[in-house]
């Protein structure tokens, strides 16, 4: 597979020193490296930049139905996604996953399976969504979350989902679930955010 340029520009911003010895890295060919890397000529230094995971999960309620929240921070602020955000370097994806959802919906799932895993690197993440059962908890609002619903597989809302990652992560659990309901989710435009 041929490499789709290296860093994304907004990411290549933030990275201008070396954290070695403090001298400008340069993009470029590196001897011994099949790509251009990030590099410092100083202390021959090559920063690797990898992508960042994010771990999310589908909660899915007794009755079938998918929970949702609007999301209450930027990006995709005001739209429709499943909880998740970005692992912490001491945990595991599915302790991850689970933080992440109990601290934007108030529920306490587990993870029973992962619907799948979606790359974008322009936005430099991998994302690994899971299904999981809701074990306990209140559903409730907060900073980033402004309304928490559930939705039949036949109700999501496909034109106010907020991320690309989310509505493919959604079209495989509804064709995993409810392999009769595929056509709704195929014809769901892809939203523009990350």
């Amino acid at each position: 597979m041929k490499p789709r340029g290296g860093v994304p520009a907004w990411l290549s911003a933030t990275l201008l020193f070396c954290t070695r010895c403090g001298a400008p890295l340069h993009f470029g060919a590196v001897e011994g490296e099949e790509r251009e890397r990030l590099s410092c000529d100083e202390c021959g230094y090559i920063a690797y930049v990898n992508p960042r995971l994010v771990v999310t999960t589908i909660p899915v309620t007794e009755s079938g139905e998918v929970i949702l929240l609007r999301r209450g921070i930027g990006p995709g602020l005001g739209a429709w996604a499943q909880p998740g955000g970005f692992l912490e370097i001491d945990e595991t994806a599915e302790e991850g996953a689970v933080r992440e959802t109990l601290e934007e919906t108030g529920l306490k799932v587990e993870t029973t399976r992962i619907v799948g895993i979606y790359t974008r690197p322009p936005a430099a993440i991998v994302v690994v969504a899971y299904e999981a059962r809701i074990l306990g908890g209140e559903s409730r609002t907060g900073p980033e979350a402004l309304e928490i619903t559930a939705f039949a597989p036949d109700a999501i809302p496909w034109s106010g989902i907020a991320f690309n990652t989310s509505t493919w992560a959604l079209r495989d659990w509804v064709r995993q679930v409810r392999p009769d309901l595929a056509h709704l989710a195929e014809a769901a435009a892809e939203p523009e955010a990350s």
